[in-house]
């Protein structure tokens, strides 16, 4: 057998391919009513197996295989087990949504798996052609479950939207693909690596060319990246669709999809070599501002719970982003905490919107959350716990997110950026609170349905697992940290990698070797 078609090295994403087959096949063979439970349970076990897969794969040597387009280390195990556990936690709050929305289960849970798929495969490629395939996996399965609540036509119209403009901005990433064969003559991110800092062309016989075209194709990668994490000003979109589209979903789509996409702009500006750039730089940097204050600004003006999340979601691409910025021994490791604290808060606050939403989303204003605290303290003190995450409050992931990007960047002397992302911070800070203060400090409203919230046991695992990773990140982070270097230091050195390269035109090289940094070198 070929020694490069090591399996192991795809176990997640075969255990969820063959689990999310198997979802679409099982469900027209069980009677109806107990379609939605079981399937929704049979889904989420396939994530737990997926997730025991990533970790069985800490056992193995990291390496790369499949001629050198997947690679697994301890930097894609780590966006590994958070994606699946991003979509194990969706589909635990999706099992009360699905029957009070009237939505048959089979192809629902099908598309997640086959989603999750795509996105865990986006942060274990090294070839940017493959990069593009897992994207457009991810992408496509997300498209559909934007408007799977077809008798609505809010759902319909962020379907649409999602889709005409994903595809617009797909094609720029797939442009920049383009342009980078042409500038190196590979697609393979170590071989890239290996030609910008050795000098090596294309065959144009102009390095200096081959290096701005190389800027210039990252750039326009960067557009279709900019689209998947909502950063400004491809953010466009973001209100819209989070609006229309079922709120399980939106925990999704602004969590795994983002978290993967993030994965792959590391590989991109780290693996490659592009982050000493300072055309890239400053790209970087406008768009951590931009999205830091037009998401917050936005945010200030919305009555709307998903919208004012959406803006939210915006205005934290943007904070993830002064990572980016930062030097890259810091850096990659703030950016890595950073996605994973954002995942828990932010699927336990749209866990939160789904369940209170009721049959037809019909309570999603935040008026509509007036005296919460009453009618409901449990639910509302986990709402509140993930609105002070999301402020950045100590004792919270968000806390230390912030703590260690900001950190970053100070060491990395941006200051201004820094003052932005502070400010920002703070005008954040009031309509969180504004929520906080609408269910503790207002009367409750009177209304059919309005009073009786209690939550069944999927949703409440799901809820008493987002808040308990919010607050053990805020009060123990030191292990995901050093998780965290440790993946950093399996993705720097490929900028630096010693391997066995070959020219751009003798093909991919047969063994990629990358050097093991010690604990202390940086």
């Amino acid at each position: 057998m070929n020694p490069q078609l090591n399996y192991a090295l795809l176990l997640p994403e075969i255990v969820l391919t063959v689990w999310g087959i198997l979802v679409m096949v099982i469900e027209p063979l069980l009677p109806q009513r107990s379609t939605q439970k079981g399937l929704g349970i049979f889904a989420f076990i396939g994530t737990l197996a997926a997730i025991a897969a990533s970790l069985w794969q800490t056992t193995i040597p990291a390496g790369t295989g499949w001629f050198d387009m997947i690679r697994v280390d301890e930097f894609s195990i780590f966006f590994h087990v958070l994606i699946c556990c991003i979509s194990a936690v969706v589909i635990l709050a999706s099992f009360e949504y699905l029957d009070s929305q009237q939505i048959r289960g089979g192809e629902y849970y099908g598309l997640i798996l086959f989603g999750t798929v795509g996105m865990v495969l986006m942060s274990s490629a090294v070839e940017l052609v493959l990069i593009f395939i897992a994207l457009e996996i991810s992408s496509i399965s997300t498209y559909v479950l934007a408007g799977f609540r077809r008798r609505v036509a809010t759902s319909a119209e962020s379907s649409i939207k999602y889709f005409l403009l994903g595809s617009f901005a797909t094609a720029f990433f797939l442009y920049g693909v383009a342009l980078m064969f042409g500038a190196t003559g590979s697609t393979s991110i170590y071989i890239i690596a290996s030609v910008l800092q050795s000098g090596q062309t294309a065959g144009t016989g102009a390095p200096l060319l081959s290096h701005g075209l190389a800027y210039v194709a990252v750039a326009l990668m960067f557009v279709g990246i900019g689209f998947k994490v909502a950063s400004a000003p491809f953010h466009i979109w973001t209100p819209d669709v989070y609006e229309g589209a079922p709120a399980p979903v939106v925990a999704l789509m602004s969590t795994g999809p983002k978290a993967a996409a993030f994965a792959v702009l590391l590989r991109i500006l780290f693996g490659a070599a592009l982050n000493t750039g300072s055309g890239w730089f400053w790209l970087v940097w406008i768009s951590a501002a931009l999205s830091m204050t037009l998401g917050n600004l936005g945010a200030l003006l919305q009555t709307n719970v998903k919208r004012m999340l959406a803006y939210s979601s915006i205005a934290h691409a943007g904070y993830l982003l002064v990572a980016f910025a930062a030097r890259r021994d810091i850096g990659i490791a703030a950016a890595i905490f950073y996605a994973a604290s954002y995942a828990a808060m932010n699927v336990g606050a749209f866990a939160v919107v789904s369940h209170f939403a009721r049959s037809g989303e019909r309570y999603v204003s935040i008026t509509d959350y007036s005296g919460l605290g009453k009618r409901s303290p449990v639910l509302a003190i986990t709402l509140t716990i993930f609105m002070l995450s999301l402020i950045g409050i100590p004792a919270t992931g968000g806390f230390f997110a912030k703590f260690y990007v900001f950190n970053a960047a100070l060491k990395s002397d941006l200051v201004w950026l820094t003052i932005i992302g502070l400010v920002n911070s703070a005008v954040a800070a009031y309509y969180y609170l504004r929520l906080v203060v609408v269910m503790y400090m207002y009367e409750p409203q009177t209304g059919e349905g309005k009073l009786e919230l209690r939550t069944a046991p999927g949703m409440a695992a799901a809820l008493v697992i987002t808040a308990a990773l919010t607050i053990w990140l805020g009060v123990a982070p030191g292990r995901v940290l050093d998780y965290a270097r440790r993946g950093a230091d399996h993705l720097r050195p490929a900028a630096q990698q010693q391997s066995s390269f070959r020219s751009p035109a003798s093909g991919y090289p047969q063994d990629v070797r990358i050097p093991q940094h010690q604990a202390g070198d940086r």
